[in-house]
C-alpha cells in the first residue's frame, strides 16, 4: 500500500514499470530504473536507453570489452546480501568445527579499545566493531539474523544498489558497536543485529522520504526493539538502538543526496558520520568507565 504523495510522484517507480518502486538513477540521464532495467556499468548503471546508445557509438574493439565486463560484473540480483549471508555462514561453520576460539577471535568487547585502562590485558583490535558481526551466540541467533537479512536485502539493495547497501550495513553494524561500547562497556557482543537494524532503519526513512506507507516497517522495527528488552533472552538491545539510529541518519543521507551531482556530498557526509561513530567510540567511552570504575 501506498499513500497518495508517494503515487503522485512519478520519480519514485520505474520510467519504464511504473508500477516498480525505485531509489536507484541511471547514471548517465538520470532516470528512475528498476532492478529488472538496470545495467551495471564500470561506475554506478544506466538505464536501456543510455545503453542502447553506448552500443551504437562503440567500435569492434568496445564491443568486446563491453561483452568481457559484461560476464564479470553480475546481474541486479541482491549479490552483496547473499555475498554477506554467505560469508557470515562460513564464520559460522568454522564457530561450529573450532568452537569457541572462533568467538574470542572476532567478538567485540570494549577494552579492545581501550587496552591500556585495564592494565594490559588486551590489545588494540577496533576492527573488533565490525568482525563481531561475522559471529552469533548460537544456531537461533545465526539463523534468525541471516533470515532478517535476506528477507530485507532482496528489497532494499536493488533500492540502493550494492555500493550504498554494503555502505549502510557496515556503518550500521559500526554504530550498533559503539552503542555498546558506550551504554554497556563491561559487556561483550556478537551479532549482525546492528547492521540489520540500521537497514530497517533506513528503509524506514527512505520509505518516509519517497512517500511510501511506512506503518508495517514501523510496527516491524518497534517489536524488534521491544524485544531487545527482555531480559531472559539476553539481547544486546544497545546494538539495536544504536544500529537502527545510524540506520536513518544513512538512510536519510542517501534521501537528501540521491542525484549523480550530488555523489561527493554523499561520501563525505558517509566519512563524517564514520568519524563521528570513532570519536566517540574512543573519546566517550574512557568518560564512561571512569564513571563506572
Amino acid at each position: 500500500m501506498t499513500s497518495p504523495d508517494f503515487t503522485r510522484n512519478r520519480e519514485n517507480f520505474c520510467y519504464r514499470h511504473p508500477d516498480r518502486q525505485s531509489f536507484v538513477l541511471c547514471q548517465r540521464c538520470t532516470r528512475t530504473v528498476c532492478a529488472d532495467c538496470q545495467t551495471q556499468a564500470p561506475v554506478g548503471v544506466i538505464c536501456p536507453e543510455c545503453m542502447k546508445a553506448d552500443r551504437k557509438a562503440q567500435t569492434p574493439a568496445q564491443r568486446r570489452a563491453h561483452r568481457a565486463w559484461r560476464t564479470t560484473s553480475g546481474s541486479s540480483q541482491p549479490i552483496a546480501t547473499y555475498a554477506i549471508i554467505a560469508v557470515t555462514s562460513v564464520v559460522g561453520l568454522l564457530q561450529l568445527l573450532l568452537g569457541p576460539i572462533v568467538d574470542r577471535t572476532l567478538l567485540f568487547a570494549t577494552p579492545f579499545l581501550l587496552p591500556d585502562m585495564f592494565g594490559g590485558d588486551f590489545s588494540f583490535q577496533p576492527w573488533r566493531m565490525l568482525t563481531s558481526m561475522l559471529v552469533h551466540s548460537g544456531i537461533t541467533h545465526f539463523l534468525l539474523n541471516m533470515l532478517a537479512l535476506w528477507m530485507i536485502g532482496r528489497s532494499l539493495e536493488p533500492l540502493l544498489g550494492r555500493g550504498r547497501f554494503v555502505a549502510l550495513y557496515l556503518i550500521g553494524g559500526l554504530g550498533g558497536s559503539v552503542a555498546m561500547a558506550v551504554l554497556d562497556p563491561v559487556v561483550a557482543t556478537v551479532g549482525a543485529s546492528g547492521g540489520i537494524f540500521a537497514l530497517m532503519g533506513a528503509l524506514l526513512v527512505i520509505g518516509r522520504h519517497i512517500g511510501a506507507n511506512i506503518r508495517g516497517i514501523l510496527v516491524i522495527l518497534a517489536i524488534n526493539l521491544a524485544i531487545g528488552f527482555i531480559q531472559t533472552l539476553n539481547i544486546a538491545w544497545q546494538a539495536h538502538i544504536g544500529g537502527a539510529a545510524v540506520g536513518a541518519l544513512v538512510g536519510l543521507i542517501f534521501a537528501r543526496t540521491r542525484k549523480r551531482s550530488q555523489r561527493t556530498a554523499q561520501i563525505l557526509l558517509l566519512v563524517a558520520l564514520t568519524v563521528v561513530l570513532l570519536a566517540i567510540a574512543f573519546l566517550v567511552t574512557p568518560i564512561v568507565l571512569r564513571s563506572l570504575f
